[in-house]
């Protein structure tokens, strides 16, 4: 629906070698980024024009799983865990999302990338609209549930202010080991359409680490504990000044990020965009619906290059 209103990775693409279990991908990286500040994780897939991969919060590169096999054939996949998150903890760094935007864009000087395009979910869209907006070798960019500039989820409001107390980690992690907390609006379950999604791979991959390792709690805590909104705000003046294509995938039900506040958002986009919603889905498209995602995000990155 169009709408107007350590250094360059060594390894070649592969091509996942388990597609019943796609999160095997990522239990290890392909290989590490040095930078001053630490190691960046990093994988590479498929072959092709080439497509960077930018994750929200609180998950990593691994919440991509179900879409990387449905673009693999087509594109060269470019995915980091960012400061953080994932494999990429030893991060001595800020951890915010201009620094996330500052940490990509060397990234990918250091994989040498002439033309690509972004892939984008919830914070990981605010980080790839920082990274657009300064950046013409942008050939498009995909941006699924994110921040809109003067909108504030409650939600996200309480866990920023939460994270500044000392003491509520252990309390909330203590509440997040019961499955009905979990699965309830303020745990995941405003993520998904169904919130027994929340068990499963993705509670084994993302949901467990935070229950079961300070450390990884503590760490992508801070995303959130230092959230300053007027960086969401500003993104206004970012849109304006992003030249390429554009697509938003949106849950038409998602609680955070209301459907109707990204439409006119996307008004300010500079360049062409396209706006399409998801039936039923919620903040986590990308995951219980990543066929609908990947058949949306592949039509359209194939228009860009």
């Amino acid at each position: 629906m169009q709408s107007h209103v350590m250094n360059t990775i060594q390894s070649s693409g592969t091509v996942p070698s388990n597609l019943s279990d796609p999160g095997a991908e990522f239990v290890r990286p392909h290989d590490y980024l040095r930078m001053a500040e630490g190691m960046l994780a990093q994988w590479r897939f498929g072959r092709g024009p080439d497509v960077v991969f930018i994750h929200g919060w609180p998950l990593h590169a691994a919440t991509f799983r179900r879409i990387v096999p449905k673009l693999v054939d087509r594109f060269t996949l470019h995915l980091f865990d960012l400061p953080g998150a994932g494999h990429s903890l030893e991060w001595t760094g800020h951890i915010d999302l201009e620094s996330h935007a500052k940490t990509v864009r060397r990234a990918i000087d250091q994989l040498g990338l002439a033309r690509y395009a972004l892939v984008s979910h919830d914070s990981g869209g605010v980080v790839a609209r920082l990274v657009a907006a300064d950046d013409a070798r942008v050939a498009g960019l995909v941006i699924s549930g994110s921040e809109i500039p003067g909108h504030r989820p409650p939600l996200l409001r309480e866990y920023s202010a939460a994270a500044k107390i000392p003491g509520t980690g252990t309390l909330i992690r203590a509440a997040m080991r019961r499955t009905a907390i979990r699965q309830s609006f303020i745990g995941f379950g405003g993520c998904f359409s169904n919130p027994k999604f929340v068990e499963g791979d993705f509670g084994n991959l993302f949901v467990r680490p935070l229950l079961e390792s300070k450390r990884v709690y503590e760490m992508q805590i801070r995303l959130v504990r230092d959230l300053d909104f007027k960086v969401i705000d500003a993104l206004t003046e970012a849109h304006a000044r992003i030249r390429a294509p554009v697509l938003g995938i949106w849950g038409s039900d998602d609680p955070f990020f209301p459907v109707a506040k990204a439409r006119r958002m996307f008004e300010q986009f500079g360049g062409s965009k396209e706006f399409v919603e998801i039936a039923g889905a919620k903040l986590f498209v990308h995951e219980d619906h990543p066929d609908a995602f990947a058949a949306e995000a592949s039509a359209f990155l194939s228009r860009c290059f």
